[in-house]
């Protein structure tokens, strides 16, 4: 029975991104909605009304769940990867927006702390140094920091939570409003005719009617297959990479050999004319997107246990994203270079295709996946610096 169940829940996760695919090709509003929104409400409901209210079933599927969302994103990486051209990748901009973005988070969680120490317990240094780690690096960064300066289990739990509910919140905006209002305040990359012409290339063209369409077809099938064997073989070196340096899975060392080895690989013509790889990799994203969304439970988030917590948690989310748009504006960065760089930050790497997908920019990828690298490695350093600071 526990086996029939995992079965069950694991094609719920592999087809219904096919569902609401086809969904999006036949109504115009659910194609506007986007269908990685979409699946992140189906994901929300059904993991808080058909998982989470039943324990059990909730235990027996936590293993799918962590094994799917642990999966899909090693292996797309490298496939969406595969088929981006990376030959006149704008550099400077890429690090100009990476010092706003470390600007931004530092600015915003020093301020949350001005504000709302006395609210924030003793530990209020530290919660501001574990929010600098976790919006320039990630979750892992939060782990580092919180035993490196010996913040109470009960703190870090309650922040861990509230920090994965906004979040959640921060890309619904994001993929609701946030892209096309930043679109509006802040220049476009079609401004510059060299990135225009970049970008209206038809083989960089992200179609909502053309993707996903004959993947598996007998004129792609064999490209396809070949890129998930490479991807498959990129993932299982980077792995072996990272418990051959770290004695287990350190994100930096994976996500970097990971972007490298799948950045060389598409400077190989034959690599390049698997044209499919992207769409299979996007729709490892589509899953990872269902996924992610499915292990939110609203029932383990508490607000009265740290209110304030929570408050300043949504500040320096939200803060740093507008201190990200005021900056961009003022430094002329365009507005899709600027959101990937807050999304690579505030979610991590592993989040910057689904949102590169819903900007229909693949050009991005590159510039919030390194960004988020540098991120994971400067995050605990940064955290650290600024508690101490503070804590003085």
């Amino acid at each position: 029975m526990e086996v029939l169940l995992i079965a069950a829940w694991v094609l719920f996760f592999l087809l219904v991104p096919a569902g609401v695919v086809w969904l999006c090709r036949r109504s115009k509003a659910a194609a506007r909605i986007g269908a990685i929104l979409i699946l992140y409400f189906i994901g929300l409901i059904a993991g808080n009304l058909l998982l989470y209210p039943f324990q059990e079933v909730s235990k027996t599927v936590a293993g799918a769940q962590e094994a799917l969302s642990s999966i899909t994103i090693p292996l797309a990486l490298p496939l969406i990867l595969f088929a981006c051209d990376f030959r006149n990748w704008p550099v400077k901009k890429a690090l100009a927006s990476l010092v706003i973005g470390l600007i931004s988070v530092i600015t915003a969680s020093v301020t949350g702390y001005l504000l709302m120490a006395p609210h924030l317990g003793e530990q209020a240094a530290s919660v501001a140094g574990m929010a600098v780690g976790v919006y320039t690096g990630g979750t892992p960064n939060l782990a580092a920091i919180k035993m490196m300066l010996g913040v109470d289990d009960g703190t870090y739990l309650v922040m861990n939570s509230f920090d994965m509910l906004v979040s959640f919140i921060y890309l619904v905006f994001l993929m609701g409003v946030g892209i096309r209002l930043f679109r509006k305040i802040l220049p476009s990359p079609s401004a510059g005719s060299e990135e225009a012409g970049q970008l209206q290339n038809p083989a960089m063209a992200m179609s909502e009617d053309r993707m996903y369409r004959g993947v598996f077809s007998r004129e792609h099938r064999s490209g396809t297959l070949k890129a998930l064997g490479l991807a498959i073989l990129i993932t299982g070196l980077a792995l072996g990479l990272s418990l051959l340096t770290t004695g287990g899975i350190n994100m930096i060392v994976l996500i970097l050999t990971l972007t490298t080895l799948s950045i060389a690989a598409s400077f190989i013509p034959q690599v390049r004319r698997w044209t499919k790889s992207y769409d299979a990799g996007m729709y490892l994203v589509l899953i990872f997107s269902l996924v992610v969304a499915s292990m939110v439970d609203v029932r383990s988030l508490n607000p009265g246990e740290g209110l304030w917590l929570l408050a300043f948690i949504a500040l320096v989310i939200f803060g740093s994203l507008l201190l990200q748009i005021l900056l961009s504006k003022l430094f002329r960065i365009d507005a899709d270079t600027a959101t990937i760089t807050s999304v690579a930050m505030i979610n991590s790497p592993l989040f910057v295709p689904m949102i590169a997908e819903n900007m229909k920019n693949r050009r991005v990828i590159l510039t919030g996946i390194t960004i988020g690298i540098i991120g994971y490695a400067a995050g605990n350093y940064l955290g650290v610096l600024v508690a101490g600071i503070l804590g003085r």
